[in-house]
């Protein structure tokens, strides 16, 4: 069923109003202000198409935890926390009286962003950007102008080693034969961990040739294991259980026949969609994610389109969807945009495209602006130490997809709160100065004003 809609304006002869205990010049109330809360009901509602049961949960209300979950890098067990303990972000939900009581169950969240979808959390994005114009910090042409570049969003899992991933798959094949009721003759329940342990000894001691023969002896253990539960599969009728069972021994399998060099290898077992990436860093050779396009304003670092990219493609191949995303969001197509030197053989012909290192037919003006297109860099760096940017906790590939949506959409709230906080603090120092100088000429022209009177 839709969300429901919140009540009227009542009276509460017991409770006081949130407006009467903050302070409404605070910026989360600004924001508030900002955003236009109506376009979630008209555009969330048809993502609901019952009539009967349960009515969901305010759409503001969500809205509004998913903003400041991503603004200020919380779980989703401690935006929901910290919502019941401050006033500022009931506000900022549309609440009208302090709540005592947690609003929601943090899983509702997930069923939410499950439901809504990439396009949901994308009008998130796009109301941010519709903020950050009535706030003053997307001015001018801004929009027209923009930088995109690409960036590594890890995944939640494990550093892939075969040891690990061998004795995750024996001690996964065992834990559902024993779901299903199956008889095995051995589980290696013992020797698995045992080995596996030794294996990482080895590899510190520099024994390789002991490693190797000890990573055989896992490997073996595995595959009798998934032998064994191959044989009884009769065994076990037709239901969710049986899937599991077929897709992790089809997991399996695949894990036990890849080679070093292979290029779709398995890295991990909940997560076979993760790609094994290098982007050239000297700290870190090799990270485990998804790749991520983000797209900014060439001048103050905006978030204007944010997507997630799987499989690992060219930079250059993936700027057409990066420009139609940003068109998409901000409802007008970008006259240029600056990258780097990865994106060559983009393809691109709507857009003028500028690649740095590029000095034919290059102006002043576009010379200066390709120079600011290396302030992406931090900023993809704030959205991964401030933000949630570094590692995604969300399951698939559509997880990836809201959760870099979602981490843009954070970058923009922390833009603006700090633009207005900026701001007025800016007022306060003017009129303190302003203050100031009157008394300073008040106090100057009062000698004279004595001297003309005793004359």
């Amino acid at each position: 069923m839709k969300p429901r809609t919140p009540p009227s304006e009542q009276n509460d002869l017991f409770r006081a109003r949130l407006v009467e205990m903050i302070d409404m010049r605070h910026e989360l109330v600004k924001l508030a202000e900002l955003i236009d809360w109506e376009v979630f009901d008209r555009e969330w509602g048809g993502f609901f198409p019952s009539h009967t049961g349960r009515p969901a949960t305010p759409s503001r209300l969500v809205a509004g935890l998913l903003y400041l979950q991503h603004a200020f890098a919380l779980s989703d067990e401690a935006v929901v926390a910290r919502w019941a303990e401050n006033p500022y972000w009931q506000h900022f939900c549309g609440e009208r009286f302090f709540q005592h009581r947690l609003p929601i169950d943090p899983s509702s969240l997930t069923r939410w962003r499950n439901r809504i979808g990439e396009e949901g959390v994308e009008w998130l994005l796009t109301e941010t950007i519709k903020a950050g114009e009535r706030a003053g910090v997307v001015k001018g042409n801004d929009l027209k102008r923009v930088t995109i570049d690409t960036t590594v969003m890890e995944k939640n899992i494990a550093h892939p080693t075969d040891a690990r991933l061998y004795e995750t798959a024996r001690r996964k094949l065992v834990r559902l034969a024993r779901e299903a009721g199956l008889s095995l003759r051995q589980n290696y329940n013992r020797l698995g961990p045992r080995l596996a342990g030794q294996i990482g000894r080895y590899a510190h001691a520099r024994q390789f040739k002991r490693m190797r023969k000890a990573l055989r002896r896992l490997k073996g253990y595995t595959g009798r294991v998934l032998r064994d539960i191959e044989r009884q599969l009769d065994k076990i009728p037709e239901g969710a259980l049986r899937m599991r069972i077929l897709e992790m021994i089809a997991l399996t399998h695949r894990l036990l026949a890849q080679k070093v060099k292979d290029k779709k290898k398995l890295y991990s077992l909940h997560e076979p969609a993760v790609d094994c990436i290098s982007k050239g860093k000297a700290h870190k050779r090799y990270e485990f994610g998804t790749k991520v396009s983000v797209a900014t304003t060439n001048r103050g670092g905006f978030v204007v389109g944010m997507r997630a990219l799987p499989g690992n493609p060219y930079d250059g191949h993936t700027l057409a969807e990066a420009l139609e995303q940003v068109e998409i969001l901000t409802d007008q197509r970008p006259d240029m945009a600056f990258v780097d030197r990865g994106y060559r053989g983009h393809g691109v012909d709507n857009v003028k495209v500028f690649i740095s290192g590029a000095r034919r037919g290059v102006t002043r003006t576009i010379a200066r602006l390709l120079r600011r297109r290396s302030a992406i860099e931090p900023m993809i760096g704030h959205r991964k130490n401030d933000g949630r940017l570094t590692r995604s906790p969300l399951k698939g590939t559509a997880g990836d997809a809201l959760f870099a949506v979602l981490c843009g959409c954070g970058h923009n709230i922390r833009m603006i709160l700090r633009h207005l906080r900026t701001a007025f603090c800016q007022l306060i120092w003017l009129i303190t100065r302003l203050c100031i100088i009157m008394v300073v000429k008040a106090t100057s022209t009062q000698p004279n004003q004595i001297g003309k009177m005793a004359a």
